[in-house]
């Protein structure tokens, strides 16, 4: 899969490991859509890029299918990069109660429902276009996190979003393969978002010092390096990778 010349689509791409991803395929010669819910970083980084910014809530239909619209309006549609997410913090039964449904269902509608409307919507735009070498026609790549695997305390609804994400990489990949669509999952560890970087500086000290080697937080450009060799690689397809320093989440 060739990265100059087509039209790549980056959900979270107004910051983070989306922003980080939409630079890498911009440099690489591809037209780039954000969509973001971030409407000022957002059109900001797509001015930069010469790409285009559309403001979407990934759990919505009908944003979703505006996103894609604009995406095949700019040339062949090649790929999809899931990054929108959240990542609430909660325990199953805290010292002000259970849970709260809300959130819980919150987190399952953003990272699992978002992920998956967006990847059918895009799916269907790609399984139209001309087939590229060895009769591949897109690629998709979802994010998960290492939470999916190592899941602690207070992430049950973080943690159960991300399995999900995983667990739908395998049988996405089957249902797309007639299609020529690639579907692969990248699961972070613990990386610079501007979540983590809005903690204090002992504090991502100190989660950088979990990680066995490199004993650091992850850099958003080392996603968009690993995003990058998926695409390129054919072969790759079905699987989940952890990006994550060999880490292994302790429970808190």
């Amino acid at each position: 899969m060739q990265i100059q010349d087509n039209v790549f689509i980056v959900t979270g791409g107004a910051s983070g490991l989306g922003a980080a991803t939409a630079r890498m395929l911009a440099e690489g010669g591809a037209r780039v859509v954000i969509a973001d819910v971030q409407e000022e970083t957002g059109k900001a980084l797509a001015t930069e890029l010469n790409g285009q910014f559309i403001q979407c809530d990934v759990t919505q239909e009908s944003d979703g299918k505006a996103v894609v619209a604009a995406a095949v309006a700019l040339g062949t549609l090649r790929g999809l990069v899931n990054c929108a997410g959240i990542a609430p913090a909660a325990k199953t039964v805290g010292k002000e109660g259970p849970h709260s449904l809300e959130l819980f269902q919150r987190a399952v509608n953003i990272n699992l429902v978002g992920t998956f409307n967006m990847a059918r919507l895009a799916a269907e735009a790609m399984g139209q276009t001309p087939e590229a070498e060895y009769g591949e026609r897109g690629i998709i790549i979802n994010t998960a996190s290492v939470a999916a695997f190592d899941g602690q305390m207070g992430q049950a609804a973080y943690g159960s979003s991300k399995a999900a994400v995983a667990g739908m990489t395998l049988p996405m990949a089957r249902d797309l393969a007639r299609n020529g669509i690639r579907v692969m999952t990248i699961a972070p560890g613990i990386f610079e978002t501007p979540m983590l970087m809005n903690m204090p500086q002992e504090v991502r000290d100190s989660l950088g010092k979990m990680v066995p080697f490199p004993p650091r937080l992850g850099l958003p450009k080392e996603y968009a390096h690993l995003a990058k060799a998926i695409i390129e690689n054919v072969m790759l397809n079905g699987e989940t990778i952890r990006l994550d320093g060999a880490i292994r989440m302790q429970a808190k």
